[in-house]
């Protein structure tokens, strides 16, 4: 919302894409925007929407479409205290278009729009409005957020000032809150559910209904021909991350399966928001982006609750701590940092291994000013060989190591618990 009140306020803004996966509240967020800030607002939900398709498909005269759209909504629009929304906009492209024109022609209007599937419905002979529209990605809820939707906004502003000795005192509070968001997940319907009632039934239920209406999607938007990959794809995922090495490999989605069999069928899932793939860098250097290994990374999907459905976690197993939830701990630990990390502005997360491939860090990020490698621990178990052979060859300042364990700082060492690995924004603003 913060975001979006600077956008508003901002003099020479353009259109704004909120990007996102599906049920992470980007329509929820939009009207709440047009409640708070404007007198009025306009929402159009292009999809099934013949009379919106026609409006669009005649020209792009911004003149003409703001006719059309003052006779759908039925009174006149004031651009200076209405807010247009488009919503599911991938399903007229046109639509998509038309932002070039209100930039350049009709600026004066404050569209936002949202889509799911933005990268992956565009159809031939339309064009994206390139540098034409402002964009803003929306992730599930992160565990600050999780925490303060719980109630519990003492606790998230002690992490914010960086009390970690008294935070520490409340460690199990915190620790009992993680192992939660680990089967809840950030997803908005679900949080909120969960938040009312604290029934584990029910959030699994809603999880299976997004995961259901994500198989939909599949088959609803995708080429015919892949569909079958993205499924087999989408569904191989956990077992991957179950691995001790959780670099993908096409092989274990089918025998004999290669690249190429299934680039297509990763690269739907990426535009859709539903994985996100995490690369191999080289040498940790500045800026990462120039040391990246295409060939090698890992997939993540977008939300640590929805994983916890797909490999059958039960709240008991989780809750108690016992042996089942052993198997898969690494596993959730992993995809929830890198969950947390993506929420972090600016920062792009990649993992490092030598050649030799006996030595791994998990994620590394690129603050602008230095390379920080992140290693990531789920239980206290506080073995880093891995950071020592790093810290040995490339000599970091800053390395990091979020376990269960208490936070502490050890010269170039600083121990950061999981619970707080959203604190790695502030530290590498210093």
């Amino acid at each position: 919302m913060a975001e979006l009140l600077r956008w508003k306020q901002e003099k020479t803004r353009k259109p704004l894409i909120i990007r996102g996966a599906r049920q992470v509240g980007k329509t929820w967020l939009m009207r709440e925007f047009g409640k708070i800030a404007f007198q009025k607002t306009v929402y159009v939900n292009f999809d099934h929407n013949s009379q919106m398709e026609e409006l669009f498909s005649i020209d792009l005269d911004t003149k003409r479409i703001i006719v059309g759209l003052e006779l759908y909504c039925g009174h006149k629009i004031d651009p200076k205290n209405t807010l247009l929304i488009f919503d599911e906009i991938q399903e007229v492209p046109h639509a998509l278009t038309s932002l070039k024109y209100f930039n350049e022609n009709a600026p004066q209007y404050s569209i936002v729009c949202a889509g799911s599937l933005l990268g992956v419905a565009l159809h031939p002979g339309t064009s994206f409005p390139v540098g034409k529209v402002d964009f803003l990605d929306l992730y599930p809820l992160s565990f600050t957020e999780f925490m303060q939707a719980m109630g519990k906004d003492q606790f998230v502003e002690l992490l914010e000032q960086g009390g970690f000795d008294l935070a520490t005192t409340f460690k199990h509070e915190y620790i009992n809150l993680l192992k939660h968001y680990y089967y809840v997940g950030g997803m908005p319907e679900a949080v909120q559910a969960f938040v009312q009632n604290k029934d584990f039934g029910e959030v699994r239920e809603i999880q299976e209904r997004i995961l259901a209406a994500y198989e939909q999607d599949f088959s609803k938007h995708a080429p015919n021909e892949v569909v079958p990959r993205i499924r087999m794809l989408w569904n191989n995922i956990p077992a991957q991350l179950t691995k001790e090495n959780k670099k993908f490999i096409y092989g274990l989605i089918r025998e004999g399966a290669r690249a190429k069999d299934y680039e297509m069928a990763m690269l739907w899932l990426i535009d859709c928001g539903l994985i996100h793939q995490v690369h191999r860098i080289s040498v940790p250097r500045l800026p990462l982006k120039a040391y990246e290994d295409l060939k090698a990374f890992k997939l993540f999907i977008v939300d640590v609750g929805l994983l916890s459905c797909m490999v059958r976690l039960r709240p008991d197993t989780l809750i108690d701590g016992n042996t089942l939830f052993q198997e898969f701990k690494g596993a959730l630990t992993e995809q929830y940092v890198l969950q947390q990390l993506k929420t972090l502005k600016g920062l792009e997360p990649y993992y490092w291994t030598n050649d030799s491939g006996n030595a791994e860090i998990d994620f590394v990020i690129d603050t602008g000013r230095d390379v920080i490698p992140i290693e990531v621990k789920a239980e206290v178990n506080l073995q880093a060989k891995s950071l020592k052979v790093y810290h040995e060859k490339f000599e970091p300042k800053l390395s990091i190591r979020a376990s269960m364990a208490d936070y502490k700082r050890e010269g170039w060492l600083l121990n950061l618990p999981l619970w707080a690995i959203e604190k790695v924004g502030k530290m590498t603003e210093k």
